[in-house]
């Protein structure tokens, strides 16, 4: 921030984040084995998923995979980082490879604490070294 940081008063918070993705439901499963989620609902054809007992407004983001067909850019602007919850990265990153994902490369150098991969439909995520809590309701 310039100028140092400062207190801030929060107005708005991210609430839901929307994938545009060939197959919901793919992509779902996927993103439920990484994160932990469960499907929360259909609407029409969107895939809502979240936390277990999550509903809107809760305090994790819910993911949104909404079918498209439109041709997707090479890279996306925006991409999630995730970290190991239970286990060291290199068993994360074990477990991430067995549900799907695949590695990336978008220029790194090799020296980089963190893992570049894709997932099933080759949206790029980072996977961190630092072990984080996981959030509870």
């Amino acid at each position: 921030m310039r100028g140092g940081p400062k207190l801030a008063r929060m107005a708005c918070r991210i609430t839901e984040l929307i994938l545009d993705c060939a197959d919901p439901q793919r992509m779902g499963d996927f993103w439920c084995e990484v994160l932990g989620y469960v499907e929360l609902g259909w609407d029409g054809d969107d895939l809502e998923i979240g936390p277990p007992g999550a509903c809107f407004g809760g305090p994790q983001p819910t993911l949104i995979l909404s079918r498209g067909t439109d041709p997707k850019p090479a890279k996306l602007p925006l991409h999630l980082d995730v970290n190991p919850t239970d286990r060291d990265q290199d068993a994360e990153l074990e477990r991430l490879l067995a549900a799907g994902a695949r590695p990336a490369d978008v220029g790194q150098t090799g020296e980089e604490s963190w893992h570049v991969l894709a997932d099933p439909e080759g949206n790029v995520f980072c996977l961190l070294r630092r072990r984080v809590d996981p959030v509870s309701g």
